[in-house]
């Protein structure tokens, strides 16, 4: 369900059970001539409403104000928006904040770009990553105050962690692409591998009559993306949302 349409007794429903609420994580970056800025934000957004259709869960207004940075082209009249990691952090914390206050405990983030260095991790995701856990030690000492982990209620602590119960895993961000995906599906910028993907998600994002107005080396497989192609992709990563989402 989208959360902006989603009524009290839905979200308490939601709670109740313990329904996966995601955030669509995302930039707005050139991704050549013949593709919409927003590729990176609406793959995630155009797959969790695919997935939406399998289960319950709850889908929050995407974030596009990432940290998109102007390596790939200058912003003037080609669109990248840059917002640092450093503003990202602080609007992260209080978002997920929020989220744990009002009781979800199954948190999402889940983001496209630059996600090939993800076990690195790049400015947004970490970001993100950071806030997660702010959020957390900040939210659980509201809770139970200080040295609350060093309590004696927090004796089982490892063995719980160990059988899973770790609730640094309430707020999580995953890349859209796993790296189990690495040389099954092309992995590129606005080439092959995300044009195709937005041919079968989101069309219109696609003007295949730009294709030669792109002069950039990041775009030249592009004139070869397919819907077969984006649709192989999209059952992967499918695949992938059900290990996260549903385990």
């Amino acid at each position: 369900m989208r959360y902006e349409l989603m009524l009290p007794h839905q979200i308490r429903e939601a709670i109740a059970e313990n329904w996966p609420v995601v955030l669509p994580l995302g930039v707005l970056e050139y991704h050549g001539e013949h593709m919409a800025v927003g590729m990176d934000t609406l793959a995630v957004v155009k797959m969790l409403e695919l997935f939406e259709r399998e289960t319950d869960i709850v889908i929050l207004p995407p974030f596009y104000y990432g940290a998109a940075s102007y390596a790939v082209a200058e912003p003037e009249g080609n669109g990248s928006v840059q917002v640092g990691g450093n503003a990202l952090a602080p609007f992260g914390e209080e978002l997920f904040y929020s989220l744990l206050r009002i009781g979800f405990r199954n948190i999402h983030a889940i983001i496209h770009h630059q996600t090939e260095n993800f076990a690195a991790g790049m400015p947004t995701d970490l970001a993100f990553k950071t806030a997660g856990r702010q959020a957390i030690f900040r939210f659980i000492e509201k809770e139970r105050g200080e040295g609350w982990w060093g309590s004696e209620t927090m004796a089982g602590y490892y063995a719980e962690h160990a059988e899973g119960g770790n609730f640094f895993n309430w707020v999580r961000v995953h890349p859209l692409m796993p790296a189990a995906m690495n040389g099954q599906y092309p992995f590129d910028h606005a080439g092959i591998g995300e044009t195709s993907l937005m041919l079968a998600l989101c069309p219109e994002a696609v003007d295949a009559g730009r294709f030669a107005d792109n002069k950039s080396w990041y775009t030249a497989s592009a004139a070869d993306a397919s819907v077969e192609l984006g649709q192989q992709g999209v059952t992967m990563i499918l695949e992938h949302l059900r290990a996260m989402l549903t385990a």
